[in-house]
């Protein structure tokens, strides 16, 4: 028989024939029929396992070699394949991990085409349940695309992380030539092997594809010892290739990619498991993670690894309710001399949790850890005891009356019962508290709907109260824990109460039927919900619910608006205001409206709302968007008015004007201009077209406007209202103010956001990042923490995240940082702010006519403009300096008068050109021009087009 091309050594564990079978399975439906299975059994191998292993080797045998090692050791197994292996490349597989269907393919074109020694791609192991599969975070960069390096330092992740732990082979006659073999004193040798391979063969190639799948999700509290073993090895590998800089990434990402996912695991772990731990880590961790790259971690992580590393076993719990509840107070917290705030007391760095924010909030605002201690179960009554934590800075009144109760509410619902908490003992770290009281009598359920209850307990002082959830570890709970139960209905319901531990780490009581009437009910009403008539009933509703769903779906609507609304007359005299998809009510669609108010134009106004019509102008009827009632008013509207587009499926009226304010001038391209459009098939951008061209009227501000917008969306020279933006007029009008007053005290709304007149402020917002469909959370690119840091005391830091995000804010003192993103107006809070950041936000042409600073924070200017398209050299025509860090940027804001000062003539330079036709009366103009026929004769004004 010819050498196959490729050798997978399967190392088989005692009791593992499933995962042999899976993992053999797996080689013998590869693509490449060249690849041949090497099972290896550790001695004495017998039974089921042996069994499996040769029936394999019977149903495949020029395919399947199995092969008895002399010592059972991992490392020794593996080993003992790589002594047996024929094929051209070698790949070694622990059983229970899969290949892909064309792993061995993919590997060996890649090794073949390159002449790599090392061919790796990607792998996935599975998450905490077991159920579903991961890869880990760091591969994205690593695999981002398929190549060949010549030095793995070229890859740095590939030692970095434990990237060579799967889903890579090595040629086999680099294997001989330097003598490559697993550490048979390692129990974790393959996190040695693959970094130590890589630093001595010569090219490694990288492929995109997935390899392995099935990976067992690493534990490192087995062993401890043997990781951390392998990771000085690895280091010192590291070391001895003269390669320092990586060993200090490593020791970075150690404790990110094994430490920390150990603590975040405790509260499912036994107590006697939990305390094993903590003693083999405060043996062998401490030096393992230098405090350089121990500081380096986000502080809870930071300190469940020192608490692991001092071998405190309840410390590194209570780490571990922190990591797992976010934003939970969960161990006092003690503030030094120089304001630093440490977690419980002392210096140590390492515990320091300072950014965490939880000194800037009060008792009542703050997420207290409240840990269940003890849970007795006698007959009907229960006793619990637990102690809520209190940091140091704050508490409840202590001059106020101090009382707590249990609440238990049913799982998704409204019913609560109360239980008072009368022993409540407080001291300067927390609240001791117990309670003993008769639960089946306390807590009432109906029967079969509500079976689930949540336990929480309310502190109170008088004025301010404090909920907390009762934390536990999960092993806290079990059987003989039990309670009676007494719903409503009757024990036939149920008759037992299990408190349990939660995948949320809370206290929480599930009704149970242990009892024979319960369990013959429960079986009767199973039976009576799964029999044939009661499936086909489930069958028929679940169809009718779909059928209600189609009715209310968007495609159902759009037909039915297509096919019959626009059928309907047109109301004269009915306008619908649509600003930035009813997220908002400003922009110019905002300053027409209050336009056509104060004018007094007959004119019925109806606003679209996206979520909520709060802050919605009360005097104008108010539509959800995407109701029928939108529907109803868009098609029968005489003017629609919006600053985005109306849904583009829905076609305008006939006898319809559409007025398009839009909402900023182009840096980036836009249109028919963007790589993307320019991708998209026919169809996608005859939809835009269509879209675009119901636009009767379109507002720009400036030639740049006219060269840019409506060339990109390809709009006729007739439906260009050269008028300058509506919205633009405060700020016009707010300049003049200032010219003529000066500019304090401030706009009415800065006392409603609370900003005092001594502090300067300062205006973030950044433009949108995302996508079509993309609505996340983001994270700001400015460190909201680091500037109140730098600058709280001068400086008020307002940030607005574009309206299709949403920014999450650290904690910061009082004051210092605001979220404005929900502010309805933009508008108004440019007219209060001092000096604008941005990066390549429309916002920038708008805030230069109130000629103040403006500082562009742009790290990633370069990507942006390659990925987008830009219409200009934003750095040639930057209306202020143009920041690439965030030194830089604290830099420019420290001497903010001295930075500002050389780009005066600049910024008026770059207002005139981008906003040339606002004059301060757009709004009027627009109305004049727009809605000419419900205007007064003698009081109308020349239009924009006119003024020009």
């Amino acid at each position: 028989m010819s050498a196959p091309d490729f050798s997978c050594v399967v190392a088989a564990g005692e009791g593992g024939q499933e995962e042999l079978r899976a993992s053999v399975e797996s080689v013998l439906d590869q693509s490449l029929g060249a690849a041949e299975a090497l099972v290896v059994l550790p001695p004495g191998a017998g039974g089921e396992l042996r069994t499996a292993a040769e029936e394999l080797a019977v149903r495949s045998p020029d395919r399947v070699r199995v092969l008895d090692a002399e010592v059972d050791s991992v490392a020794v197994l593996r080993n003992t394949g790589l002594a047996a292996a024929r094929g051209t490349y070698v790949l070694v597989l622990d059983a229970g991990e899969r290949l892909q269907r064309h792993a061995c393919r993919n590997l060996l074109e890649a090794g073949m085409s390159t002449g790599a020694d090392l061919v790796a791609g990607r792998w996935s192991r599975f998450t905490g349940d077991g159920a579903k599969e991961r890869e880990p975070s760091w591969q994205q960069p690593l695999f981002v695309r398929s190549r060949t390096v010549r030095r793995f330092t070229d890859a740095p992740e590939l030692a970095v992380h434990d990237a060579l732990v799967t889903g890579f082979c090595l040629r086999r006659d680099a294997l001989e030539r330097h003598n490559l073999r697993y550490a048979d004193d390692l129990t974790h040798s393959e996190v040695l092997f693959g970094p130590l391979a890589a630093s001595v063969v010569g090219r490694i190639a990288l492929v995109r594809r997935r390899i392995v799948s099935g990976r067992a999700l690493p534990d490192a509290g087995r062993d401890l010892a043997g990781l951390v073993e392998a990771h000085r090895r690895v280091c010192h590998v590291l070391v001895a290739q003269g390669l320092a800089g990586l060993r200090e990434e490593r020791d970075r990402a150690f404790p990110q990619d094994h430490l920390v996912p150990l603590v975040r695991s405790y509260p499912e772990l036994p107590a006697a498991r939990r305390a094993a731990i903590a003693a083999t880590a405060g043996r062998v961790l401490p030096g393992c993670v230098p405090d350089a790259a121990l500081l380096t971690l986000p502080p809870v992580e930071r300190v469940g690894v020192r608490l692991l590393e001092r071998g405190d076993a309840d410390g590194v719990l209570t780490a571990a309710y922190a990591l797992r509840r976010r934003g939970t107070v969960a161990a006092p917290l003690s503030t030094g001399d120089d304001g630093r705030v440490h977690w419980s007391d002392g210096t140590d760095p390492a515990l320091d949790v300072t950014e965490l924010g939880h000194q800037y909030r009060v008792f009542g605002e703050l997420k207290l850890m409240n840990r269940l201690t003890r849970y007795e179960a006698e007959g009907r009554g229960v006793l619990l005891r637990g102690r809520m934590v209190l940091p140091a800075h704050t508490g409840p009144d202590p001059d106020g009356p101090l009382t707590a109760h249990l609440e238990f509410r049913v799982r998704d619902g409204s019913r609560a019962f109360r239980v008072p908490v009368d022993d409540l003992r407080a001291d300067a770290t927390g609240i001791d508290w117990s309670v003993r009281f008769d639960l089946t009598g306390a807590v009432r359920p109906h029967g079969p709907r509500d079976t689930v209850w949540d336990v929480r307990m309310v502190v109170e002082d008088g004025r301010t109260r404090s909920v907390s959830d009762l934390f536990a570890p999960h092993d806290l709970l079990g059987p003989s824990h039990r309670s009676p139960a007494r719903p409503r209905l009757g024990r036939a319901t149920g008759d037992t109460w299990q408190p349990y531990i939660t995948l949320r780490d809370h206290l929480a009581l599930r009704l149970e039927a242990h009892r024979r009437p319960a369990r013959t009910a429960r079986r009767l009403v199973h039976y009576a919900t799964h029999f044939r008539p009661a499936r086909l009933v489930r069958r028929l509703a679940r169809a009718l619910g779909r059928r209600r769903d189609r009715f209310r779906s968007r495609g159902f609507k759009t037909s039915v608006y297509r096919s019959l609304l626009l059928r309907l007359p047109v109301r004269k005299g009915t306008a619908v205001f649509e600003s930035h998809m009813g997220t908002c009510y400003g922009d110019s669609p905002r300053a027409v409206h209050e336009e056509v108010r104060a004018r007094g134009l007959r004119l019925r106004c109806v606003w679209a709302y996206a979520d909520s019509p709060e802050g919605f102008p009360a005097d104008a009827r108010l539509v959800r968007r995407w109701s029928w009632r939108y529907l109803w008013a868009l098609a029968r509207a005489e003017y629609w008015v919006d600053n985005q587009g109306f849904p583009q499926h829905l076609d305008k009226p006939v006898g319809t004007t559409y007025l398009q304010t839009w909402h900023g001038s182009a840096y980036k391209r836009m249109g028919f201009d963007e790589t993307r459009v320019r991708m998209q098939n026919a169809p996608q951008r005859e939809r835009l077209q269509q879209a675009v061209g119901r636009f009767d009227h379109f507002l720009v501000r400036s030639e740049h406007d006219e060269r840019t917008l409506a060339r990109a969306y390809r709009l006729p020279e007739k439906a260009l209202l050269r008028t300058g933006y509506p919205r633009n007029d405060v700020l016009l009008a707010a300049r003049a103010r200032d010219e003529a007053e000066g500019r304090l005290p401030r706009p009415a709304p800065a006392a409603a956001l609370g900003l005092p007149d001594h502090r300067k402020v300062v205006l973030y917002a950044p433009t949108f990042r995302g996508g079509p469909g993309r609505r996340r959370r983001q994270r700001l690119l400015l460190d909201a923490a680091r500037f109140a840091e730098r600058f709280g005391d001068t400086y008020t830091l307002l940030v607005r995240a574009h309206y299709l995000e949403a920014a999450s804010l650290p904690a910061c003192p009082p004051g210092t940082v605001v979220d404005v993103s929900g502010h309805h107006d933009v508008g108004e809070l440019l007219a209060l702010t001092d000096v604008l950041v941005t990066d390549y936000s429309s916002i920038m042409f708008d805030y230069a006519l109130l000629d103040r600073p403006i500082v562009l924070f742009a790290p990633d200017l370069d990507e942006y403009a390659a990925e987008r398209g830009s219409y200009f050299d934003l750095r040639e025509k930057a209306p202020g300096p143009v920041a690439a860090t965030e030194e830089e940027l604290f830099a420019v804001l420290a001497r903010l008068k001295t930075a500002d000062s050389g780009f005066q003539e600049r910024r008026a330079a770059f207002a005139a050109e981008f906003g040339d036709y606002d004059r301060g009366d757009a709004a009027r103009a627009v109305v004049d021009t727009v809605f000419a026929r419900y205007v007064v004769p003698s009081r109308t004004s020349r239009t924009g087009e006119a003024r020009r």
